[in-house]
């Protein structure tokens, strides 16, 4: 998946505020005015820390498990983390300071860090440059909600540690209900350019024209700006991680998810997984860093933490089957 370039709005305001700002100019001001001095809601009803003090939950490292790590990192001490430009909570996005990096995908980092006994040094950089880092060997492990294909398994190797969940989102009252192609055919369609769900969309619009439907709009979307985009009627439904779409459907109290859709496609579950260069030595670490925090109980307390109990997996995989190529 994709997540968007950092927005001109604090994602934390947009969360409270991205509605409410549709006829004004959204400028880093008035959404930090705008934003909850502490915390939020989650989908679940949890009430979600903002603030950059984030009492983190940690675990103690495990020797047999860091034992694991290739010697060049364990000398250097350090595992650095990519992620994307943080605009997606509740994944990964700044804290009400504008600054620092929460969410999901930061905490489940900063527990493999524990096992393993390294300090965890935090990259956001855009979408693309995720794979452009880990090709070069600029960074260790991108943990950036990154779903595992078939395609990315001829240069990564993964470690699962979510399900991953699409959604679609349109504006309350919409009356529309999502559980396949037919249900988006004519209607426009905004995502992300670059992930799987855009994919997705474009395999679904052109069953609709076999089929004899009306092929989906797609339009395209680098950031927050879709909020607006819903608000005013130029979309008709946004497609995109599930859970960044149920945390916004809450906050604004103007939204609803209608649907969800395996990011795997029809024929996978599909997966999430920490991303590392192909052959590196990690992918053994990571799994058994995981699979370690599944089975003391932190992974659980992170996943509630941020309302997203509802896409644990059971133990870490490696290198599962992934979204299928496209046909030719």
């Amino acid at each position: 998946m994709s997540l968007p370039r950092r927005a001109l709005v604090t994602a934390a305001g947009a969360l409270a505020a991205a509605l409410a700002l549709a006829g004004c100019g959204s400028t880093a001001g008035a959404a930090a005015d705008l934003a909850p001095a502490k915390g939020t809601t989650a989908p679940d009803g949890t009430v979600v820390n903002l603030s950059p003090d984030q009492k983190r939950v940690t675990t103690p490292k495990v020797d047999a498990i860091a034992a694991l790590v290739p010697e060049e990192i364990r000398k250097k001490g350090t595992l650095t983390v990519v992620d994307s430009i943080g605009t997606t909570p509740p994944l990964d996005f700044y804290a009400n300071d504008d600054k620092t990096i929460i969410g999901v995908e930061p905490d489940l980092a900063a527990l493999i860090g524990n096992v393993l006994g390294l300090r965890v040094e935090y990259n956001p950089v855009s979408w693309e440059n995720i794979f452009v880092g880990l090709d070069s060997g600029k960074y260790d492990v991108g943990i950036s909600n990154i779903t595992v294909t078939e395609a990315r398994k001829e240069k990564y190797d993964f470690a699962t540690y979510r399900l991953d969940v699409l959604g679609f989102e349109t504006k309350k009252g919409s009356g529309l209900k999502v559980a396949g192609p037919k249900d988006l055919a004519g209607k426009s369609v905004g995502v992300a350019t670059g992930t799987n769900q855009e994919k997705l969309l474009v395999s679904w619009s052109e069953e609709n024209v076999r089929n004899g439907l009306k092929p989906i709009d797609i339009k395209y979307f680098q950031g927050t700006e879709y909020y607006l985009a819903l608000a005013s009627g130029r979309i008709d439904v946004y497609t995109g991680p599930n859970p960044s779409l149920a945390f916004h459907a809450v906050q604004t109290g103007e939204t609803e998810v209608v649907g969800t859709y395996s990011g795997g496609g029809a024929d996978v579950l599909g997966k999430i997984a920490a991303t590392t260069r192909k052959d590196n030595g990690l992918v053994k670490a990571l799994n058994g860093a995981i699979d370690e925090v599944i089975r003391n109980g932190t992974y659980g307390q992170v996943l509630k933490r941020w309302g997203l109990d509802n896409e644990a997996v059971k133990s870490s995989e490696i290198n599962p089957p992934g979204l299928p190529k496209p046909k030719p």
